[in-house]
């Protein structure tokens, strides 16, 4: 599969060389440094790559399995060895002085900042660059800039806003730019990509960002923006805005060629990569790029799906498992579930990899993570049945059309109830997977909880649920509660500060560096 060049560049895009005093002051010809790099059309799209490559890294979306194990923040999933420190996120056990994934998100976000303004800036030195191809590319850091600022802005709000290339000196102590001003540049810079960047690419260039991401991007922000945790006061403009921001990706979705892939398990394996349903993604593939996807899901079980996900599908007729007339036996609790069940969870007694999945196996929860892993019920190719680190090559994806619909259905309840749409918008997910439609007629907030409900199975193991909890500001509930294993015995009891943990601490390595940045409350 051909995909963007990954090329590691400093966070300035390059590296500076020094300069022997003693020799004429001439430009070595014989590596790169700032004075010789941006002569090419070449040269502009490896800096490019350079922008994009930080998305595989273990502070956003690759390393081992970062947004998988993110879910073992959530109400979702439980991680025994506390990888990158999501378990502590769950437990309220946050800390300035961490060194897992809250120093680590922190600085790879910046590095893909520094990346973006430094080509943003430096791309107009090229010569002779043909002007569309600059400007698309110009799209495609804007959008990446976009998405690297939402990325810090969700879980520390107020952040140092900085446009220009890396300079230390001044930007050693910027204090925290408020997170409105934030988002305005992140909408300004979306807007800006969607305007320069096309509807498709070729073969080749697969993993570039489209319009169409860029305009998804903007319905996540929207979304967000309009949700209890950042619209304290129920504005329902944000929510107008939000619903407005996802139907224009599904009206543009008959010319980009968006749609619902038709097999939900099947969305997630290497061999249906790059299908209509994918908006944006970041791109993997062994031994150029892998990452440990298949490792931390069956071999390590790191993110261990909890009971709670497990009794969250409904029954195949659409009630739920505590519905007495549901159909559900409790001594074969998985049978005659919701097709994502299945799909998404290995499940004590499935069948998986050729034999029968069994809680001594799967001994963290006695459930195992299917989504985002090659393995399913037959037992693996020989050279495929022990991935080791790095060795796992599906993409994972960013963006998908049903999260638009779900958007859709989520801000037209709040700004529109009962508009006829939202209950579209929710069964052409249903229906991918032969569950009945959900019946009309419901309350806005009996269809709130419906929505609710549909974005946690539909999206489970996808880094979304614990920013969901977050912005519907309900985490002092779901994350204030024991969790448990298959058997229903109790593993631990969460914690959540409502009055600190909906916000991460700065990190104490940026406070000792910065003495403007100020620390989030509580820490």
């Amino acid at each position: 599969m051909k995909r963007i060049l990954v090329l590691l560049l400093a966070g300035s895009g390059i590296v500076a060389s020094s300069c022997n005093t003693n020799l004429l002051d001439t430009s070595p010809d014989n590596k790169y440094v700032e004075s010789n790099f941006w002569k090419s059309e070449a040269a502009a799209n490896a800096a490019l790559s350079g922008c994009y490559s930080v998305l595989s890294y273990s502070g956003l979306f690759g390393g081992d399995a970062t947004p998988l194990l993110e879910d073992a923040a959530s109400p979702n999933a439980y991680s025994y060895g506390n990888t990158s420190g999501f378990n502590s996120i769950a437990n309220g056990q946050l800390a300035a002085s961490d060194n897992g994934i809250i120093p680590t998100r922190w600085n790879h976000c910046y590095q893909g900042i520094g990346r973006c303004n430094t080509f943003l800036v430096k791309v107009n030195e090229v010569p002779d660059m043909d002007s569309a191809l600059m400007s698309r590319m110009k799209g495609e850091a804007r959008f990446l800039r976009a998405l690297y600022y939402f990325e810090l802005e969700t879980y520390w709000g107020d952040v140092p806003l900085i446009l220009g290339p890396p300079d230390p000196p001044a930007q050693k102590n910027l204090p925290r730019t408020p997170r409105e001003e934030i988002i305005a540049q992140v909408i300004k810079d979306l807007d800006s990509a969607a305007l320069l960047l096309p509807l498709k690419y070729g073969a080749g260039d697969l993993g570039r960002a489209t319009k169409g991401a860029a305009l998804a991007l903007k319905s996540r922000v929207l979304l967000y923006e309009a949700s209890p945790l950042f619209n304290d006061k129920n504005d329902a403009s944000r929510w107008k805005k939000a619903a407005d921001a996802a139907k224009a990706v599904i009206d543009l979705a008959p010319e980009a060629g968006y749609g619902l892939f038709d097999n939900y398990r099947a969305l997630f394996l290497p061999d249906n990569e790059n299908n209509k349903e994918v908006i944006f993604d970041v791109q993997f593939i062994f031994p150029d790029e892998g990452n440990s996807f298949d490792l931390i899901n069956s071999q390590y079980n790191s993110n261990a799906p909890l009971l709670d996900l497990a009794e969250a599908y409904e029954m195949k007729s659409g009630k739920p498992i505590t519905d007495p007339t549901s159909g559900y036996n409790p001594d074969s609790p998985y049978i005659g579930r919701d097709p994502r069940l299945e799909a998404t969870i290995v499940y004590p007694g499935a069948p998986f990899k050729g034999e029968e999945a069994t809680p001594k196996y799967y001994k963290q929860t006695g459930f195992a993570m299917k989504k985002y892993c090659i393995y399913d019920s037959a037992a693996p190719p020989k050279d495929l049945a022990d991935l080791k680190a790095g060795q796992s090559f599906t993409n994972f994806i960013v963006l998908r059309y049903a999260d638009i619909l779900l958007a859709y259905a989520e801000a037209l309840n709040e700004s529109d109830p009962g508009n006829p749409a939202i209950l579209s918008s929710l069964n052409q997910i249903r229906e991918r997977v032969h569950m009945p439609a959900i019946a009309s007629g419901q309350s806005q907030s009996q269809m709130r909880e419906a929505i609710r409900h549909e974005r946690r199975v539909e999206t489970a193991g996808e880094a979304l649920y614990y920013n969901d909890v977050r912005r519907w500001k309900i985490a002092e509930t779901v994350l204030n509660a024991p969790i448990y294993n298959y058997d229903h015995k109790e593993i631990q009891k969460r914690k959540f500060n409502k009055a600190r943990d909906y916000w991460w601490p700065i990190p104490q390595g940026e406070l000792d560096l910065n003495p403007k940045l100020e620390q989030n409350p509580g820490y």
